[in-house]
């Protein structure tokens, strides 16, 4: 039992440094836990229970580390670097005195990824009080990144419509798409017929942003595999110490 409990306990997050949102969490996981885990006995509810508790904590830590000021911009992990199509043009801007406009383009796409980020954290909520006691047996269950695979199968389409306005807005807002055409026509002024291949700005910064979203809760979910402190509710102590 102890063993199949891991596989639902990595994918918390802790609620360290966070104590207001942990309590906005944990109101958020009582509405959670849903019929899915009430509707079980003894242990196997306990751990239907737990892995909801886990999860809502997790992925509402996520966001909130993602939506401070350089929580995309300051982590090597998930920094939106430039477009791989802008690339070619960017190192003659660079080497043509021109390192300021692509430092401030790469900071404008972070800034627009770490405003949209709070969007993600009702539909995480919605996902994990929708999670049937069957999606929480598989999860249980699974393997390493099983927690992390639910929510990206569950979520992304519905995290890409809720980013892509925001970002297309802060795009502007945070001055990216000024940026981008700044560096364009500088190339093309340094090469002749030069363009860089046209890029889907929008597109390109809400990909990422969710790629950066999904690997802290993955990382997250590691974290709390091989770290029995980051276990900090009364639930999932309980149930891991089964």
């Amino acid at each position: 039992m102890k063993k199949m409990l891991l596989g639902w306990v990595l994918v918390g997050l802790t609620l360290v440094a966070m104590p207001a949102f942990a309590q906005d969490v944990k109101g958020a996981v009582k509405g959670a836990l849903g019929a899915a885990a009430g509707g079980a006995a003894g242990s196997h509810g306990d751990a239907a229970a737990g892995l909801k508790e886990a999860l809502a904590v997790g992925t509402g830590n996520a966001v909130q580390t993602l939506s401070k000021t350089d929580g995309y911009f300051g982590d090597a992990a998930v920094k939106i670097l430039m477009p791989e199509k802008m690339r070619t043009a960017v190192e003659v801007l660079k080497k043509a005195g021109y390192q300021k406009e692509v430092d401030d383009f790469v900071l404008s796409m972070n800034r627009a990824a770490e405003q949209a980020a709070p969007r993600a954290r009702p539909i995480f909520e919605k996902a994990v009080r929708q999670m049937s006691f069957e999606d929480a047996q598989k999860i249980l269950n699974g393997g390493s990144t099983a927690a992390t695979d639910y929510f990206k199968s569950k979520t992304t389409p519905q995290l890409t419509e809720a980013f892509k306005p925001v970002i297309a807005e802060s795009m502007n807002q945070v001055g990216a798409t000024r940026s981008y055409k700044t560096m364009t026509d500088r190339y093309a002024s340094l090469v002749p017929f030069g363009k860089p291949d046209a890029v889907d700005l929008d597109s390109y910064v809400t990909g990422k942003s969710l790629d950066g979203l999904f690997f802290k809760v993955g990382q997250e979910e590691a974290r709390i595999r091989t770290d029995p402190a980051a276990r900090t509710t009364d639930l999932l102590k309980k149930v891991f110490s089964k």
